[in-house]
């Protein structure tokens, strides 16, 4: 069994059991419940229901397991011959939740 679902218009394909990177989710605290409403698809085996846009009463639920940064990246840009160059360096927030069930 597996859904995919879209939170904050990223789409992802879940399963129950299973760890899921989101983008940070500042309102999450780690061991606490989070409830995904737009459910795009929801397959079972053989059975397939996808929505038009989201499926009527599907909720996929999971437990937050903590956050965390990813290694830096660095963005420089340079001009040649013109005196130019920025370096500017970026770290993106990521949110670990485990899959715990589609209803």
């Amino acid at each position: 069994m597996y859904a995919v679902i879209k939170d904050r218009g990223k789409q992802y394909t879940v399963r129950p059991g299973e760890a899921v990177r989101l983008d940070r989710m500042s309102t999450a605290e780690p061991g606490s419940q989070i409830e995904f409403d737009n459910v795009l698809l929801v397959a079972d085996g053989d059975a397939v229901r996808v929505g038009q846009p989201t499926v009527d009463g599907a909720k996929v639920t999971a437990t937050v397991l903590g956050e965390w940064k990813a290694p830096k990246l660095i963005v420089f840009k340079k001009k040649r011959r013109k005196k130019y160059r920025r370096k500017q360096g970026h770290r993106q927030l990521y949110t670990d939740v485990r899959i715990d069930g589609i209803a």
